[in-house]
């Protein structure tokens, strides 16, 4: 014989179990994600910019040339590596190092090893010049910096190598996909080198440190916002002399310390980078362009 729950008693349970149940629909319901709006003027959407920036530079001649130049000094098949981590490395070092063009200018400071002081100092860079640095720091500084804005790029494995107890570069450790790993002196200052040393120098052994730690201290967040002048500036910058040829750019870089450091007048660096194209004859565009707008920035920019 059948036993039936009262009707009430039944209505109650259905109730109880729909309540408990989760609606069908839910479960195909996708939530979406979280995105993160950045301020326009932010280190990621600097991070972000560069990387765009660089991607278009991949095909200039001074990317290509020193491309060629580093495979070839170290042995390396040219698809043994990425080409495009090459051209993110190689623009931030031009950027970032001690009269790079982003006016970075070296000093004793007593600052501890990380960026900190910098990025706190380019927050008061509200009239940026190409006369004047945007912010002064030491070699370990500088080296965290390239080193933080490398890693937030989407290069890995950038570190701090010190040559000497009193002095820190930069190292890129590469591993190919086949042979033995490279390690890549990135000496964001020139203490202790000549101006025939620049990216890649061999003048310190990055081997006689026994390990090179990955740089991964978020020195600020991808939301720290710069002085919009600043950050357009940094921008320009690269636009003007980011395809230019190493050698160049490391004569560029002596003709801005030596206006940073008042050794010459920004005149005198404009006639040098004039009579340095015109030796160039017709060479590359892009140093051709680099030089002469560099003269035109020193002659058109006033000190603050």
């Amino acid at each position: 014989m059948k036993q039936f729950l009262p009707r009430w008693l039944s209505a109650c349970f259905l109730a109880l179990l729909m309540a408990a149940s989760p609606p069908v629909h839910g479960q195909d319901r996708k939530v979406p994600p979280t995105v993160l709006v950045l301020p326009n003027d932010s280190v990621g959407q600097l991070v972000s910019l560069v990387r765009e920036k660089a991607k278009s530079l991949e095909g200039s001649s001074g990317m290509r040339l020193g491309f060629q130049a580093f495979t070839t000094a170290h042995g390396l098949a040219a698809e043994s590596i990425r080409y495009s981590d090459y051209v993110i490395v190689r623009l931030l070092f031009e950027a970032t190092r001690d009269a790079g063009s982003w006016n970075l200018h070296w000093a004793i400071t007593d600052q501890p090893p990380n960026s900190d002081r910098i990025w706190q100092q380019w927050k008061g860079v509200t009239r940026p010049s190409a006369l004047e640095s945007t912010a002064t720091a030491e070699c370990d500084e500088l080296s965290a910096l390239y080193a933080f804005l490398v890693e937030r790029a989407g290069v890995k494995s950038v570190g701090l190598f010190w040559p000497a107890p009193n002095h820190t570069v930069a190292v890129w450790v590469v591993r190919p996909a086949t042979g033995p790993v490279v390690r890549v002196v990135v000496p964001t200052s020139q203490i202790f080198l000549d101006e025939t040393d620049r990216f890649d120098t061999k003048k310190f052994n990055p081997w006689r440190q026994k390990t090179i730690y990955e740089y991964t201290r978020r020195d600020v967040p991808d939301s720290y916002e710069l002085p919009k002048p600043l950050f357009d500036y940094f921008m320009q910058q690269m636009d003007k002399y980011g395809g230019a040829s190493d050698g160049t750019l490391q004569q560029l870089r002596y003709l801005r310390e030596g206006v940073f450091l008042r050794t010459g007048t920004p005149e005198q660096a404009a006639r040098e980078a004039l009579k340095k194209r015109s030796a160039l004859g017709s060479g590359p565009a892009e140093d051709l362009a680099a030089l002469e707008r560099f003269a035109q920035d020193m002659r058109s920019w006033v000190p603050h």
